[in-house]
């Protein structure tokens, strides 16, 4: 879980590095996925471990961190989808394309949560038999 930590982690600065660009340099909030990633490739490499209580606190932390990525992301993406649809006025460009990244986000942070809470739970299955 630690390597797929932090291939998640680098999918997510590449996002953030991506969006950054393709919107001229000018929207230092593009980076937020970026962040996001940096913090989930720290996780995975300290969690990278052969103490298995440092391996499960690493990746817990990570696996929230993912979840805050999922939740906030998805909230702000789909409530102005459906604040321009409700209103009938389509999104500006420039929100268009912040909507595109955090929907964006919000599924690799999603995918990479459930993959973690699979493996949490097959992990805990086993210890149980």
């Amino acid at each position: 879980m630690a390597r797929l930590a932090m291939i998640f982690g680098v999918l997510l600065a590449i996002l953030g590095v991506a969006y950054f660009v393709a919107t001229g340099n000018a929207h230092k909030t593009a980076l937020i996925p970026t962040w996001f990633g940096i913090v989930l490739i720290v996780c995975g490499v300290l969690a990278n471990s052969e103490n298995a209580r440092q391996r499960m606190l690493w990746m817990h932390i990570g696996v929230t961190v993912s979840l805050l990525g999922f939740l906030f992301p998805a909230i702000r993406g789909i409530s102005a989808l459906v604040h321009a649809h409700s209103s009938g006025v389509a999104l500006t460009a420039t929100k268009a394309v912040a909507v595109q990244e955090e929907l964006a986000m919000a599924a690799l942070c999603f995918i990479f949560t459930a993959l973690c809470v699979r493996s949490f739970i097959a992990a805990r299955r086993e210890r149980l038999v």
